[in-house]
């Protein structure tokens, strides 16, 4: 069940993927790593909150705007790692009896799709924090900048956008085998 994938190159890396697509995949694993431990540090911190709050009547104060402001970075650590190995929830119903050449053309159009949304994730997600930034928006029970959890999520944004658009150069690159790949299913 854990074997390497037909065409996968070193470690398990999808095929297609050259020396950048390695580095681009290790590095937005390391992304979602990060993005994993910050939803286990919030699910503790609400825990004690939740626990504080009933045996005590003392919860955490401002665990809910905690919460919100870091569980938007962390979401947006998952999406580019999620994309490279294929991980997007697709539905093939019409493209299940399409040659695997044009499944792959598609794949990379939505790729390119998938690359232009996240530059454009990242370009308002900044201009939203600086529009904060300057007009000195807080939270209102603990009063933290917003502006910082903003400009948080746009590396994972950037990501995001990397990973679309090194993919539809993947996608280009995979020779079609009728191999089932990560990104594929075998067509017939």
């Amino acid at each position: 069940m854990n074997e390497p994938l037909p065409g996968a190159g070193p470690a398990g890396v999808p095929p297609g993927f050259g020396p950048a697509g390695r580095l681009l995949l290790r590095t937005c694993q390391a992304a979602a790593v990060v993005g994993g431990l910050v939803f286990v540090a919030l699910v503790l911190m609400s825990i004690v909150s939740i626990v504080g709050r009933k045996l005590a009547s003392a919860p955490i104060p401002g665990d809910i705007e905690v919460l919100q402001m870091c569980a938007a970075v962390a979401c947006a650590t998952f999406f580019a790692y999620c994309h490279l190995v294929g991980g997007d929830v697709k539905v093939d119903f019409f493209t299940a009896r399409l040659s695997a050449r044009i499944c792959h053309r598609l794949d990379a159009a939505g790729s390119a799709l998938f690359g232009v949304i996240g530059l454009l994730l990242a370009w308002r997600t900044t201009a939203a924090a600086l529009a904060s930034q300057e007009s000195g928006e807080t939270s209102v029970v603990l009063a933290w900048p917003l502006w910082i959890a903003q400009m948080a999520m746009v590396p994972g944004f950037v990501l995001m956008a990397l990973a679309g658009l090194y993919m539809v150069g993947a996608h280009l690159r995979t020779p079609v085998t009728g191999v089932a790949t990560n990104h594929d299913e075998v067509r017939a």
